[in-house]
């Protein structure tokens, strides 16, 4: 079926890409969905983070002048010792309820900093804790856990290029993690390899136009649009499952 629609596939993927670049937390809150129209929903896990891992070293190579290194710490290892238990329970419980638990959370949170455009959650270790939590256990159960990442950097009112490259180093190490325990689940199938390097130079290609988009707008249109990209995918996590 793939074969028949892969330039279609490619050119989503490459739009994911630079999405996820513009928004700051990565191209699979995007690429999910799009997998899941020709893959099952473990295959697309598996894909995902795939694809994840060249995506987040275009972007620490493209972005990698700024970085915060405590929220990396503070954020980044909860995400990843988190996302391996949500990668492990994956296999047990039923992802349409958990997507619209995420949809929920999502709306009511970027419409509460939408509207209260001067809230700033303070930056500190407890809140970056709890932030990479709830980040990791959603990557490791739906494939995706950026949104939320995005929106607690979001919330601390971070400079564009530093939260893209503190998202990306964070979502590095959680790729990583979650990568091994898919494939022991058995989501990493030899007939999808082929995909790898194609989405390899779509990261690369996408992470650069991103890149050449941001230049041109400010820190305060970049949350804005942080905001409005988490509120969309919110609501698109709900009415998909309809």
């Amino acid at each position: 079926m793939l074969s028949r629609y892969l330039p279609v596939f490619i050119i989503l993927s490459l739009i994911a890409e630079v999405l996820g670049t513009v928004g700051g937390f990565g191209s699979s809150v995007f690429f999910v969905p799009i997998a899941n129209f020709y893959f099952d929903f473990q295959s697309v896990l598996g894909i995902t983070a795939l694809f994840h891992l060249s995506s987040n070293a275009s972007k620490i190579a493209i972005f990698k002048k700024g970085f915060d290194k405590k929220i990396v710490l503070n954020l980044g290892i909860p995400a990843i010792l988190f996302v391996s238990v949500g990668a492990y329970f994956s296999k047990f419980l039923d992802p349409k309820i958990l997507t619209y638990i995420l949809g929920v959370f999502l709306i009511l949170l970027s419409l509460l900093f939408l509207i209260f455009k001067k809230l700033k959650i303070n930056p500190n270790k407890k809140n970056a804790i709890v932030g990479g939590s709830l980040s990791g256990l959603s990557a490791g159960l739906l494939g995706t856990g950026g949104a939320i990442r995005g929106i607690t950097l979001a919330a601390f009112k971070m400079d564009k290029n530093k939260f893209i490259a503190t998202s990306a180093i964070i979502d590095l190490g959680v790729d990583f993690s979650r990568s091994i325990i898919y494939y022991f689940n058995g989501y990493m199938h030899k007939e999808h390899l082929y995909l790898v390097p194609i989405l390899m130079v779509v990261s690369i290609l996408g992470t650069w136009i991103g890149k050449k988009l941001l230049d041109k707008i400010s820190q305060e249109q970049f949350r804005a649009i942080v905001l409005l990209l988490i509120l969309v995918i919110g609501i698109v996590s709900i009415s998909s499952n309809l």
